[in-house]
């Protein structure tokens, strides 16, 4: 059975990896992976795929930057051609980029049944071009593999709990095969000598925190925090970099913030672990900051992952200086136990790390019935 896996962004680099591994188990099974090329920074792709040893791209579509419009238009044209010559039996999309949204609208166009990874989750907020990713992807994809019981509610919620399984959540799957091998391996800690002193892990990435409207207040906090609580480190995103760059060209980073280059899967995994407190506005990062029993802080009015909220592992404080020294002040107070605690109960809420086999199991499933059905891509 051909199974045609679509990516484009680092967070679906990292949840590919353990759903890959899980297909090669499965000899019935051959993968073809479609890199739209969303991400074409070196630090933001090919690292991904050597250090999680992902197998190469069948093809990269190379689509690059854009308006939203632009990039999913080039995605979409690109992705009819390669699957009208590929003629697979089943796509298989993750996440909530454009990649997801275009993978999912052109499979769906040629009647090729499409699984989505990580489906069901939501913020509730539309202004969030991923919250219109991942609702519109649900509801084209004939199969919903939901990470948690808040995304199986939300699609119940939506009428498509005929189409879900929970399956547990691939980015566990992920970090328990990946931490060991970043604790060998990486040496990200002696490089940045941090020591023993406290710190707290920054990213920032997201349009709405790096435009010319919220990126000072974004700076504002961040300033803030390094000068009142704990030194910062702040590996910056290319787009982070453009925005400060056109938007505060005067800005330099004051005494407790270090700037730094994007770092690779491991690297950023033993940083996160070792972090006193992550501050972010990304929704993957949150999760992992969980994961480890790291307390995160939320640079946004929202979040997907509610249960790291219910879980007291996260504080959404959006842009705000106050709530987010409270926050911060809060995390560091916390003793040991506590992050184990926290890790315990992420282990509980996302699975047993069988995430990605059963996911495997459904796909494989979902690609039988077609092949049973006598499906095809359309003419």
């Amino acid at each position: 059975m051909r199974l045609v896996q679509i990516v484009g962004a680092r967070p679906q680099f990292i949840k590919l990896a353990p759903v890959s591994r899980a297909l090669a188990c499965h000899p019935e099974a051959a993968e073809l992976i479609v890199h739209t090329g969303q991400h074409y920074d070196p630090q933001l792709s090919q690292v991904f795929f050597d250090s999680l040893a992902i197998p190469p791209p069948a093809v990269n579509l190379e689509v690059g930057s854009g308006t939203h419009a632009q990039q999913t238009a080039a995605m979409l044209e690109r992705i009819e051609a390669y699957l009208l010559a590929e003629r697979p039996d089943a796509v298989i999309v993750y996440g909530d980029t454009n990649s997801t949204l275009a993978g999912a609208l052109a499979a769906a166009k040629l009647h090729i049944p499409v699984a989505h990874v990580e489906a069901g989750l939501r913020s509730f907020n539309r202004r969030m071009p991923e919250e219109l990713n991942r609702v519109t992807t649900d509801h084209l994809a004939d199969l919903l593999l939901a990470p948690t019981d808040a995304a199986m509610q939300n699609l119940a919620a939506e009428g498509l709990a005929a189409r879900a399984q929970q399956v547990g959540d691939v980015m566990y799957d992920a970090l328990l095969s990946s931490i060991a091998v970043a604790r060998d391996r990486s040496r990200v800690l002696e490089q940045l000598q941090l020591g023993a002193r406290p710190f707290g892990l920054v990213t920032v990435h997201r349009a709405d925190s790096t435009t010319a409207a919220q990126l000072p207040a974004v700076l504002a906090v961040l300033e803030r925090i390094a000068a009142a609580v704990v030194p910062l480190v702040f590996p910056v995103h290319p787009r982070t970099r453009a925005a400060l760059r056109s938007c505060a060209p005067q800005w330099r980073a004051p005494q407790g913030v270090r700037l730094i280059e994007p770092l690779g899967p491991l690297d950023m995994l033993r940083l996160t672990e070792a972090a006193a407190v992550v501050i972010t506005d990304s929704g993957g990062l949150q999760k992992e900051a969980f994961m480890l029993g790291a307390p995160c802080v939320t640079l946004r009015a929202e979040t997907e992952w509610t249960e790291t909220l219910t879980a007291g592992a996260n504080c959404v404080v959006g842009h705000e200086v106050s709530a987010a020294l409270a926050a911060v002040q809060r995390a560091l107070a916390e003793a040991l136990p506590t992050r184990v605690a926290r890790a315990r109960r992420a282990a509980a809420l996302y699975g047993d790390g069988q995430a990605a086999e059963r996911c495997a199991q459904q796909i494989l499933a979902l690609a039988a019935r077609e092949r049973g059905a006598g499906g095809a891509a359309a003419p």
